[in-house]
């Protein structure tokens, strides 16, 4: 079942087993906001347990890209497109967020994002990433850090 993530009444639905379930929900709700503001575009949840194809994507990235593969369990996706970029999106248990943006046209913009929910660890898997810090009404601190993106989408994600 969908969930469109409200930004103005955060809501920790779907995130209460995350030990950082409110700063988890305002990180969400952080996504939600910038995809109104910019595209006019609801951000809308599913729960892990009904997206295998979302959660097979952005896991294959990782793996292919950087070798990583996240032990925390994943709690919620979202995957859309808006404008020429597609967009995919994991909030896992732990409290931290990936974001894989996804130029359809553009090769030298698609990049892989991490952002980590304030009260959390930096998870193991990401030990060698630096992280900036970014400030938000909605989230506390955020810390993020990406990597390119160096292959190409293989057919069946397209």
């Amino acid at each position: 079942m969908s969930f469109v993530v409200d930004f103005i009444q955060v809501s920790t639905v779907g995130l209460e087993s995350s030990p950082v379930a409110e700063a988890l929900a305002g990180l969400r709700a952080n996504e939600a906001r910038y995809f109104m503001n910019k595209y006019q575009h609801e951000f809308t949840v599913v729960p892990a347990s009904e997206s295998r194809e979302t959660l097979d994507y952005v896991n294959r990235i990782l793996k292919e890209e950087r070798g990583i593969e996240f032990a925390a369990k994943s709690l919620e996706t979202s995957r859309f497109q808006v404008k020429n970029i597609k967009w995919a999106f994991v909030f896992f248990e732990d409290g931290l967020e990936v974001n894989v943006m996804y130029t359809v046209d553009d090769p030298k913009k698609r990049a892989v994002g991490f952002k980590l929910s304030e009260g959390m660890e930096v998870p193991k898997e990401l030990g060698k990433f630096k992280f900036a810090r970014q400030k938000s009404k909605l989230a506390g601190t955020i810390r993020g850090s990406f990597f390119v993106i160096k292959g190409a989408l293989r057919k069946q994600d397209s």
